[in-house]
This record gives C-alpha cells, structure tokens and sequence, in this order.
C-alpha cells in the first residue's frame, strides 16, 4: 500500500436531501392555482359562446371567470416566486428587484446637507480597455 501524503479517506457519497414542507405546501399552491385557471378559463370561453348566440346572463358570467382566471394566475405567479425564494434560487433583493448598490458608491451620491446642487462625488473611472489598446 502506498504511504504519500495525498492517500487518505475518502470523502463519502452524499445524503440526498428531502424537500422541505413549505417546498411541498407551495407546489400544491401551484397545482392547485394552475388547475383552476385552466377551469375558469374553459368556463370563460363556454359562458362567451353563450353570450354570443343571446343568453344576456351569460355576460356576467363571462367577466366574472375572467377575474377569477387572472387572480388565480397572478397567486400561482406570487407562490411561484415564494417556492423559488424557499429553494434558494431567489434571494429577497432578486425577488424585489432592488439592484445592489455599494454603500460606499451611496454615501458618495448622497446629496449634501447644506443643500449645494454640486455633486459631491468623484466622476466614474475611465472603462478597462485591455493590453491592445494600449499598444
């Protein structure tokens, strides 16, 4: 058997983890949304022949399954983004869609207290052009 420094253990195979209870709640949430707008949605064009061969009732119906088609979609969106945020794809500042912003670079775009209109920053650096273009 060979006696070097890089022999050693192993690292063993890793466990498979289970998905949590708020990752499964979430794509139920998902499922369950997704089947109700494919529902209202065949309603809505059922009650929209009906309204169109003379059923007036039909109308109300019609409006009222095309809200709730888009309320279902637009809450299938929302949990989607909460799954996405549970699994760690997402972090809070992505979902919001707030940019990162340097607190330095922050500090230095705030606007003075003696309330001058003169920036109180530093112009932004020239763009890194490369070796080539120094050439």
């Amino acid at each position: 058997m060979a006696k070097g420094k890089r022999i050693g253990t192993r690292r063993a195979a890793r466990k498979r983890t289970l998905p949590s209870r708020s990752s499964l709640l979430h794509s139920l949430g998902i499922t369950l949304c997704v089947v109700a707008w494919g529902f209202l949605v065949k309603a809505a064009i059922d009650f929209g022949t009906a309204a169109r061969d003379g059923e007036h009732a039909a109308w109300a119906f019609l409006g009222l399954a095309c809200v709730g088609a888009a309320a279902c979609l637009f809450t299938g969106l929302i949990i989607g983004v909460r799954l996405l945020r549970s699994l760690g794809i997402l972090t809070e500042s992505a979902a919001v869609g707030a940019p990162e912003v340097d607190p330095a670079v922050a500090e230095q775009t705030r606007p003075s207290p003696t309330g001058e209109d003169s920036p109180t920053y530093a112009p932004p650096p020239a763009p890194y052009r490369g070796k080539r273009m120094a050439r």
